[in-house]
């Protein structure tokens, strides 16, 4: 879910009549009433995509693996979730990009629209699913958006539950170690753009831990951070998240903390959307593999 600042009145009027237990039904009622122009960007994230292009070290769709019982390594593509996707923008640009990307929302009336986005996107991708030419990527995308491209898979449920993790199974083998040519529920990458700030600060430590159960040890969770320039203490949502990702994935500490995650990169991306530019940051986690 995306935030537009000038809507932050709405936002928060709407939510001052709702108890926490009952932020996820306040969510879906926007999205029944037709008032997700609130946060809705209109394109995946600029920043997101120059992150997974100009990172192919840490970014590849592909690991090799082995199944088991089986001695020949296979390529098995990644399988990258998004929260809050919205319309499904980043889990199309993912899967165009070569993951298997799965998109969770609470709402019914977000899957149904985010259904419909990807299945114009994939016949016909729109350009801004690529980064820039200054990565060298024209033919690159160019067969990205052909046979290489992953699928784009879209569920419901509420992100701190199990029930909609079987949705993400469709295809798997009935295996759940990771050298079982990948199958399992967990993911090796996670992106949260306005996931967390959406969320009530009550439910942040849940949140660590729940992405900490969902990725796989030496996965990633890349968080665009957004809104940097607001005070951390002022009502929400957005609530403001300075300094947050790194409290709540290691302690506060980038490599001493306590947390089940190390922070590997961190920075101010050139190009984000226009609400947050010059002061989103781009922070990728490793999920530790020892915790």
């Amino acid at each position: 879910m995306s935030l537009k600042s000038p809507s932050k009145g709405r936002l928060i009027s709407h939510f001052e009549a709702h108890l926490t237990p009952s932020h996820g039904k306040a969510w879906s009622d926007l999205w029944d009433l037709g008032e997700s122009d609130l946060w809705d960007r209109g394109i995946p994230s600029p920043a997101l995509l120059d992150l997974i292009v100009s990172r192919q070290d840490m970014f590849s769709p592909w690991r090799v693996t082995n199944a088991v019982g089986v001695n020949v390594p296979a390529m098995v593509r990644k399988r990258a979730l998004v929260p809050g996707c919205g319309r499904g923008y980043d889990v199309v640009a993912l899967a165009l990009h070569g993951f298997d990307a799965y998109g969770l929302e609470i709402s019914s009336t977000a899957v149904s629209e985010a259904r419909s986005y990807a299945e114009e996107q994939v016949k016909a991708p729109s350009a801004y699913n690529y980064a820039g030419t200054e990565y060298g990527l024209e033919a690159q995308s160019a067969l990205v958006a052909g046979s290489s491209g992953g699928k784009a898979r879209f569920v419901q449920g509420d992100f701190f539950e199990e029930t909609w993790l079987e949705a993400t199974h469709e295809g798997m083998g009935s295996g759940t170690g990771r050298d079982d040519i990948g199958n399992s529920g967990k993911f090796d990458l996670i992106y949260d753009y306005t996931f967390l700030c959406a969320l009530h600060p009550s439910r942040r430590s849940d949140w660590a831990e729940r992405m900490a159960e969902l990725l796989w040890p030496g996965g990633f969770l890349v968080c665009l951070e957004f809104p940097m320039y607001k005070d951390p203490d002022a009502p929400g949502p957005p609530w403001g998240v300075n300094g947050v990702h790194l409290e709540l994935l290691n302690g506060g500490k980038e490599n001493g903390g306590g947390g089940k995650f190390l922070r590997k990169v961190y920075y101010k991306p050139e190009k984000t959307y226009k609400v947050g530019e010059g002061t989103d940051m781009i922070s990728v986690y490793e999920r530790k593999r020892d915790v």
